[in-house]
């Protein structure tokens, strides 16, 4: 009689930071109702991988659901996979994490299940050729990856029945290719369909196994799938009770098996060496925007006129352009290798219990979410950004806690800190960490708030996506579904419809030039008005912004100083006429207030008539919610999501109550204020949304400086907070 296997395993993940509702509704709506099916179902046998942070919440919340999968575990039915612990990115990791963060989840595995897992779930698929050592040293005997993976060595469809073995320096591992067929029809095709095709592929004592492995909150979490997977319509079971009851009554010829019990009884189909790739569609959103956009559209046209054998030959990018597209993720991801290192550098003679806590929160830091975007938010969502930050930095503290004790210190350090060929100048105290970037602008890219755990420099500048064209076009067009427009049809992460969660997004599609952080030098001609700077659509008349800067720092006692300067200049009259800017930062052990001197100077033989701008962008969790504001002598307080110009300030403060945190702002001389908040337009599996990601302070000075004069002034900022 034909047979054919099926191995399933379903991957269950929330990143760190999360909110906690998030994971309430994902665990009613698409967890526990998996594992009621298999009690229901216990011919159904397969794989199931919960990441870390997920099971630290169901531990804490719903120990119950997880005595219940030891039970499954313990009847057989289910084999329990293994990975990073708090699902990072293995590839961008340092060896020691990697293995570290393998071992954590290995034994809590073996905790809470009793389980030896022996396959790996690969975050994200991202895969790259020196793995398989790091996999095969830490005990891991296969892991899942894309068929896409294996077409691009040339393998095609029918030779992915089955795994391979490839190895990196000797270190072996298996590796399965999960079906695109399995992915795309799971639980969106018909029941029938989805076995029909299993049963065209078995054969006589056939040993072929097809292979899906995939999101669990696909099944319940994912817009309208709650009522098709589980509840049922139109008086017929929800689709996973027709697919595992259709799987115990064709048990005789599609047997389900767990991917490692086939990696131990059946034998390889051969070896393979497998290529930098990730799963299909990370590929696409790895490219810049404009070219995302058109690999897009090209495979859609290719699918449409079945042209497989075309497509099977294009690829997209690589996951490490993450790190070029978005340096906001470089900055986390080089902020994490800086923590890292310091971790690593521990000495041998702390207790072992101050490690382990240093370490899980530098592996914490390392959760993938934030590190790239695609059809799900990423790094467009704050709170799990901050969540990183906040492991980051917690880290950090640890470390140098032990290694400074209580009492206030003060450390200069000169490095190319981002890796992008330019050094950065880094001061860090008990307090607080600055780093200054001179070559962008001399602006400061990080301030993290150790009290708090806080990185304020930490808003996502606004830019253009490849799927933005798709909200344009459908504005343009009248069919944007809000979310009281239910499309009434199923929709994947590939529906056509667009839906947006407010109307007018497409009116939001702002794109900033440079990076939306702090000490920002503008010069604005006279005619640009606070709605022009506000769109990012104007003509900056200085070359100060995004200029590169000289900086040297000085350490002297209890304080530290970075002094930068510009030879630049400003366009006035139709020429290009000569400026000098010089700035210093100045911060002191055991503060948490920086100084910022400026001056400017005319070097040249004509009057300069100047309008200059310093701008500040501050990420403030919750930002644009209650209790967040500007406090403004004269004013009502007015939320930190709204714009605010005044005239004639020499004071402001930020208040978040949620947060504990006030942040005051001071300038010697009066100016003319711009405040607004930076919104992002983002694409999730729910629709276009609106992020708020932090607020954009700017002092202007209307200055008229002679030649050969100076003009001086200063910027004063205090942190303080409960």
């Amino acid at each position: 009689m034909p047979q054919i296997y099926l191995s399933l395993a379903i991957h269950n993940h929330q990143p760190v930071g999360n909110f906690d509702h998030v994971f309430a509704e994902a665990t009613r709506t698409a967890y526990e109702p998996m594992i009621a099916a298999l009690e229901r179902h216990p011919g159904v046998r397969l794989a199931l991988h919960y990441t870390g942070p997920l099971r630290d919440w169901l531990l804490e919340h719903e120990p119950g659901l997880l005595e219940r999968v030891r039970a499954l575990v313990h009847r057989g039915q289910v084999e329990i996979m293994t990975g990073g612990y708090y699902e990072p990115i293995l590839v961008a990791l340092p060896e020691t994490d990697k293995q570290g963060q393998i071992l954590k989840l290995t034994r809590a595995v073996k905790n809470d299940f009793g389980y030896d897992a022996t396959g790996l779930w690969l975050a994200e698929r991202v895969w790259e050729p020196h793995l398989p050592r790091t996999l095969a040293q830490s005990s891991v005997d296969y892991t899942i990856v894309d068929d896409t993976h294996f077409k691009h060595v040339g393998l095609t469809d029918d030779d992915l029945f089955g795994y391979y073995v490839t190895e990196e320096e000797g270190c072996p591992v298996k590796v399965f290719g999960t079906s695109k067929f399995l992915r795309y029809t799971i639980p969106w095709a018909p029941v029938e369909e989805v076995i029909e095709n299993l049963r065209r592929e078995a054969t006589e004592g056939g040993d072929k196994v097809a292979v899906m492995g995939d999101d669990g909150e696909k099944f319940g979490l994912w817009p309208g799938t709650y009522a098709h997977c589980w509840t049922g319509q139109h008086g017929q079971p929800g689709w996973m009770e027709q697919f595992f009851t259709a799987l115990e009554e064709n048990a005789g010829w599609l047997i389900t098996m767990p991917p490692g019990e086939y990696a131990q009884t059946h034998a390889a189909l051969g070896r393979v060496y497998l290529p930098t790739a990730s799963y299909d569609e990370m590929t696409e959103w790895a490219l810049p925007a404009e070219q995302s956009g058109k690999i897009t559209r090209l495979k859609h046209t290719l699918q449409q006129e079945g042209r497989e054998d075309i497509l099977q030959f294009v690829r997209g990018g690589f996951w490490r352009n993450f790190l070029v597209k978005y340096p906001e993720v470089n900055a986390m991801h080089k902020k994490m290798l800086w923590v890292s290192s310091k971790v690593a550098q521990m000495s041998k003679d702390v207790p072992a219990g101050e490690w382990v806590a240093a370490a899980d929160d530098l592996w914490a830091g390392q959760c993938n979410c934030p590190y790239w975007h695609g059809v799900f938010g990423g790094v467009y969502l704050f709170h799990i950004r901050h969540a990183n930050f906040q492991h980051l930095i917690a880290a950090e503290n640890r470390v140098d806690t032990l290694r400074y004790g209580d009492a206030p210190w003060i450390e200069v350090v000169t490095a190319d800190y981002d890796n992008d060929g330019a050094d950065e100048i880094i001061v860090s105290s008990d307090q607080m960490n600055l780093y200054v970037a001179p070559a962008a602008g001399g602006s400061l890219i990080e301030w993290d708030w150790r009290a708090k755990s806080y990185n304020l420099m930490n808003p996502l500048a606004r830019r253009w996506e490849g799927y933005h064209q798709e909200l344009v076009d459908a504005a343009r067009e009248g069919r944007v579904q809000l979310p009281d427009t239910p499309s009434g049809e199923l929709e994947t992460i590939h529906t056509s419809i667009v839906r947006a969660k407010e109307p007018g997004l497409e009116k939001k599609l702002f794109r900033d030039w440079y990076r939306r952080v702090a000490f920002l030098d503008h010069f604005l001609a006279p005619d640009v008005t606070f709605d022009d700077f506000y769109r990012s659509s104007y003509t900056e008349a200085g070359d100060f912004v995004d200029g590169k800067y000289r900086g040297a720092a000085t350490e002297q006692g209890d304080r530290a100083t970075i002094a930068l300067r510009r030879d630049g200049g400003v366009w006035q009259d139709g020429r290009f006429r000569p400026l000098r800017l010089e700035k210093s930062f100045t911060v002191r052990a055991g503060e948490t207030q920086l100084a910022v001197r400026y001056r400017l100077t005319n070097p040249g033989e004509a009057p300069l008539s100047l309008r200059f701008g310093v701008e500040t962008n501050w990420g403030l969790l919750g930002g644009n919610g209650p209790g967040a504001y500007y406090d403004l002598e004269g004013h009502a307080p007015q939320s930190l999501a709204a714009a605010l110009q005044a005239q004639d300030v020499r004071a402001l403060r930020l208040v978040v109550e949620w947060l504990q945190m006030d942040i005051g702002l001071r300038w010697s001389r009066p100016a003319e204020l711009w405040c607004f908040p930076l919104e992002t337009v983002s694409n999730s599996e729910a629709g276009f949304e609106c992020v708020y990601q932090g607020s954009c302070v700017m002092p202007i000075w209307t200055i008229t400086l002679e030649a050969g004069k100076t003009w001086e002034g200063e910027f004063t900022v205090t942190l303080q907070g409960a």
